[in-house]
């Protein structure tokens, strides 16, 4: 394949990303009303969804989400274009879109299995954030072993009866729809699962009950969600009975982000990251080091700390370059693999990043976010602990190794 693209595709693109550029310096939403958490899977308070809905409705009509959707659906109807309008998006320092599950993982989903009635219904107000989402997959015996599902949808005509239990359902306190797991087979572990979309929202107190859990920083966002004889239309079901595995990798696929259908939750920045820190940047931790007392002089001034923020540096480069290499199809080895391996090297650097920023700032990373003598104001600390989520979400950090043993570098299978 050629290393280059046609000239007409350059100058679309190019003249896309002019037009990115040019929307968002004029259209910046301001401050939100409430102070946002470090990832949009921690919203707690409702302003703060409200505020983030209308950016993403914003964005939508501007044409910058949904970019490579089919017009029919509610998209541009584009080519490649929503890694551009993405990476616009980060370097204007834009807020983060709220609609992640739905645009990360149902759409795409509901895109490759959905009825065309179902795509045209569910996919225009996912991408607009009308309507938010929530992954219903993980069970209190089903994280790790994800075909383990014991949520039941019995048919019963033209509908089907659901009974069963999910935990670690992010933004489900908010959510309009799910996309949901179930077994329908108990005689068959991978092939008595069926996949279905539905609108939990509507069935508050009907069917379905929402319960926040709370993690170790205080904070919410993860909830369980039970469900009790509720009541799901057949023409929700996506893909054919007895084959919700097939249409969970595709899910999967995309959560993890190896697939072509580029993740518009990828864009944009938290806000409230005052002072220009941003915890996942090495950059802003070489200022932390800088201003933290060590001895007779900083932080910055020990070798060690020095070594250990060179060495970050290099793998945050390394992950930079790889994003840009995985764009370019003559520069791939294999379709998969770093999409795949960038999501466990992401969220490791995320976390080594905060646990050198704790050792930094010594005696102070004790201190919480609401502590006015808290270093860059609690916020490490605060992504530290939350980073422990990310190398667990969309398979853990192990999971996703054996992921790459196996269908990229053809390993046998681990027991």
């Amino acid at each position: 394949m050629p290393l280059t693209t046609p000239s007409s595709e350059r100058a679309e693109r190019q003249e896309f990303r002019a037009y990115c550029r040019d929307w968002l310096a004029n259209n910046h939403p301001g401050r939100p009303p409430v102070p946002l958490p470090l990832s949009q899977l921690l919203i707690d308070d409702p302003r703060a969804v409200g505020w983030l809905q209308g950016w993403q409705k914003s964005a939508y009509d501007a044409g910058l989400v949904g970019c490579d959707y089919p017009v029919e659906y509610g998209g541009g109807g584009r080519t490649d274009c929503q890694a551009i309008a993405n990476e616009e998006m980060h370097a204007a320092k834009m807020p983060y879109l709220v609609n992640i599950v739905g645009m990360g993982m149902a759409g795409p989903t509901i895109l490759f299995h959905g009825n065309e009635d179902v795509k045209r219904e569910l996919l225009p107000p996912l991408l607009s954030a009308e309507h938010i989402w929530c992954q219903g997959f993980s069970e209190p015996g089903a994280g790790s072993d994800l075909a383990n599902q014991q949520t039941f949808a019995r048919r019963d005509g033209d509908h089907w009866i659901v009974n069963g239990h999910k935990v670690w359902t992010s933004l489900a306190h908010f959510a309009d729809w799910m996309i949901l797991l179930c077994r329908t087979d108990r005689g068959d572990k991978y092939g008595g699962l069926s996949y279905f979309v539905v609108p939990i929202n509507a069935a508050l107190g009907n069917g379905v009950t929402v319960r926040p859990l709370i993690k170790m920083t205080g904070e919410t966002g993860f909830n369980q969600v039970l469900f009790d004889d509720l009541v799901v239309p057949d023409r929700y079901r996506l893909g054919a009975v007895g084959e919700g595995w097939k249409v969970a990798m595709t899910t999967l696929t995309h959560e993890r982000g190896a697939a072509a259908l580029v993740n518009p939750a990828s864009g944009g920045m938290p806000l409230e990251e005052e002072g220009g820190v941003t915890t996942s940047s090495v950059s802003s931790l070489v200022d932390l080091a800088r201003s933290q007392p060590r001895g007779d002089g900083t932080a910055a001034d020990d070798a060690g700390i020095r070594d250990e923020l060179v060495q970050l540096m290099i793998r945050q480069e390394a992950q930079k370059q790889n994003v840009r290499r995985a764009r370019v199809p003559a520069l791939t080895d294999h379709p998969t693999r770093l999409p795949l391996q960038g999501k466990v090297t992401g969220s490791e650097l995320t976390q080594d990043i905060g646990a050198l920023a704790c050792r930094i700032e010594g005696m102070g990373s004790t201190l919480a976010v609401t502590d006015e003598r808290a270093p860059a104001g609690g916020l490490y600390p605060l992504a530290y602990m939350n980073s422990f989520g990310g190398t667990i979400a969309a398979g853990t950090s192990e999971i996703q190794r054996n992921i790459l043993g196996e269908r990229v570098l053809g390993l046998a299978k681990s027991k």
